[in-house]
């Protein structure tokens, strides 16, 4: 197969399929004489498995990491579990921490009258570095 056509049979770009060969999550394919890469279909297969990971939040070295449990005959499912875990708590914790931002910018919008001089806005003064608002 082609570039372009495993790039549209995995749903990704073909700059994406050129980045994760050189990042080394997918092996690089064979050239033909005349330079053109040609891709066996299982490489579709890990496209799609990468694409799918990174829809879930895992990051390439992550990715990286499943992708060698995959390949590895000693790992088990408990590996590939305790990732997944991982992920999950970082997920938790990045959702956690997004609700207290958007709590406090909730605050913020709140107390801001949205009229008046600029130099009066609640929301610039609580954003505004300790020196500045000395001045």
């Amino acid at each position: 197969m082609k570039i372009g056509e495993v790039a549209k049979a995995a749903g990704i770009g073909i700059d994406a399929v050129r980045f994760y060969e050189r990042e080394g999550l997918i092996r690089p394919p064979a050239r033909r004489p005349s330079g053109y890469r040609e891709y066996t279909p299982d490489v579709v297969v890990s496209l799609r498995f990468i694409r799918r990971a990174k829809e879930l939040g895992f990051s390439l070295k992550e990715i990286s990491e499943l992708l060698r449990l995959e390949a590895s005959e000693d790992a088990t499912p408990s590996d590939v579990r305790g990732r997944a875990e991982a992920k999950l708590e970082d997920l938790e914790e990045r959702i956690r921490s997004l609700q207290r931002m958007r709590r406090a910018l909730r605050k913020l919008v709140e107390s801001c009258p949205g009229k008046g001089p600029l130099s009066d806005c609640s929301i610039l003064r609580a954003l505004a570095p300790e020196e500045r608002k000395k001045r």
